[in-house]
């Protein structure tokens, strides 16, 4: 059994910038560790497991340093393979194939990186086992409402309970089903045969309906290429998952990921969260504070909150639903709601920062968070959270509200509902 995760690249993940202008959007800290690394350590609980791959155009140097530093935490292979060109959510599988083939897996598992769930692998094992007889493929379903469901790539299961995928269309125009693509697919090497007439498809195509560039034609989408045609032959199944499932295509959902991933922590790392006792701080709910941070006894911090390496809490200072990252310094009777504070920031005495919760309807059990535009039609922000990139200086006593701040800016002003380049 592998493991391959679809780390993307400098290309894509534009909605979570200013955050990935300082570093790779899959090494980007969600409850104190890189996005990617919770889904590496679900990967490393399954039995069986050989080999994590990591697959994305990003430099090869930072990818290949994390993956050093995962390989020696878990001790498991783990390799990052950088493609010439984007190749899509599937022309890496191929372009990779003998790598991935290599030990002559039965099947294996592609993730991709943005997802943030409670990633039943075991279970999708098992299922591919009993219900498909360790054949065809598996897509891990999860379900939305009728409004976001076209958001995503939409499955029609067979109602008689054999679990197969009678439909699929990918970000269909209109409804088609409330039950989506969770980002986890459940693969065998079978694959590589469809992948292969896809690809020899590609290069059969004039160019001008392909790009124009034989890098494009390298290109393939596991959902449109791969999933939509093989519907209805009776090889995709779907298991759906319950409980917690989202997205992090933007800062709101990452701050949304931070409050799960912290929740989770109360059985998988206890340890990890901080606790109320004599001479510390006061903790609300679940908290993460880096061993190397200094936060006064006097500051209250929580529900859902981590504090990065080096970074200091002032006496007073209030702190809740927020990620304050690596070495930023949040002054005394501060105050941090709804944030993301980046790294190196400032924020002055008796300032606050402050953002709109990003949460989907809590009326809606299959809601999901929205990764909207950061306008509306009348061109007003639409409200989410507030993101300070890093270097930002807010100086004393100031309000910057549902805001993004681009890196190194020093605040002289209040903010309010603005982007400030």
């Amino acid at each position: 059994m592998k493991a391959v995760i679809l780390v993307g690249g400098p290309h894509v993940g534009t909605r979570f910038r200013p955050l990935s202008l300082e570093v790779p959007k899959p090494l980007f800290l969600i409850a104190g560790a890189p996005m990617v690394q919770h889904i590496i350590e679900a990967c490393t609980k399954l039995s069986g497991i050989t080999e994590i791959l990591l697959l994305g155009t990003f430099q090869s140097r930072e990818m290949n340093r994390f993956a050093k530093e995962m390989e020696h935490q878990y001790r498991l292979p783990v390799r990052y393979l950088q493609e010439y060109t984007p190749l899509g959510t599937a022309g890496g599988l191929y372009h990779f194939r003998d790598l991935i083939l290599k030990g002559s897996p039965s099947s294996f598992f592609v993730f991709n990186c943005d997802v943030c769930c409670h990633f039943p692998v075991e279970e999708m094992v098992q299922f591919h086992a009993r219900v498909a007889g360790g054949r065809g493929f598996v897509i891990l379903g999860t379900e939305a409402n009728e409004t976001q469901a076209p958001n995503y790539g939409c499955i029609v299961e067979d109602p008689s309970g054999t679990h197969k995928v009678l439909h699929y269309v990918e970000k269909p125009d209109s409804y088609v089903s409330n039950v989506i693509n969770a980002g986890v697919y459940l693969l065998t090497p079978e694959v590589f045969e469809v992948l292969g007439e896809v690809f020899q498809g590609n290069y059969g195509t004039p160019s001008s309906e392909n790009g124009g560039s034989p890098k494009h034609r390298d290109a393939i989408d596991l959902g449109r290429n791969v999933l939509a045609p093989m519907a209805g032959s009776g090889k995709i199944f779907v298991y759906k998952m319950e409980g917690f499932w989202t997205q992090v295509k933007n800062a709101g959902s990452a701050l949304y990921a931070n409050r799960f991933y912290l929740s989770v922590y109360r059985k998988t790392h206890p340890e990890w969260l901080a606790e109320n006792s004599p001479g510390c701080p006061t903790v609300l709910g679940d908290v993460r504070i880096h061993p190397s941070a200094h936060v006064d006894p006097s500051a209250t911090l929580g529900p859902n909150v981590y504090v990065g390496a080096g970074a200091s809490i002032g006496a007073g200072a209030r702190i809740k639903e927020a990620i304050v990252l690596d070495r930023a310094d949040i002054k005394e009777h501060s105050c941090v709601l709804h944030s993301i504070v980046g790294w190196d920031c400032v924020v002055g005495a008796w300032s606050r920062v402050e953002g709109y919760p990003s949460d989907p309807n809590p009326n809606d059990p299959f809601a999901h968070v929205t990764s909207e535009s950061l306008f509306n039609e009348d061109g007003r922000m639409n409200p989410s959270i507030t993101v300070l990139g890093e270097g930002v200086h807010v100086r004393s006593e100031l309000m910057v509200l549902n805001s993004i701040i681009l890196p190194h800016k020093d605040l002289a002003s209040s903010f309010r509902n603005q982007i400030i380049l």
